[in-house]
């Protein structure tokens, strides 16, 4: 579950917020003056996501470097659809992780 905290909450309730963190898969959104300026999730998510990330830029060197289309859409063509596919792979993986 992802919830909104403000900085202050997180200073005075840090041990708790990674208990929910660590124990019950709960991501928090660090809010100050209603900007959200960090996020805190479970170390696995951040290693998923790390990966995915590696994963989506080295597809994108591939194109880049396999491509000899001087044309910029289908360059984007291309990336939207690695975003697409990663992008489905987070949002599988964070509903199986609800269950």
């Amino acid at each position: 579950m992802t919830k909104k905290v403000t900085a202050i909450k997180v200073r005075q309730n840090l041990g708790e917020l990674l208990e929910e963190v660590y124990y019950r898969n709960d991501h928090f959104i660090v809010m100050r003056r209603q900007k959200a300026m960090a996020v805190i999730i479970p170390v696995d998510d951040y290693e998923r996501l790390m990966k995915q990330r590696e994963e989506a830029f080295s597809v994108i060197d591939e194109i880049r470097a396999g491509t000899r289309v001087k044309d910029p859409k289908v360059i984007e063509a291309d990336v939207a659809r690695v975003i697409a596919k990663v992008r489905a792979e987070k949002k599988a993986h964070h509903a199986k992780s609800r269950h």
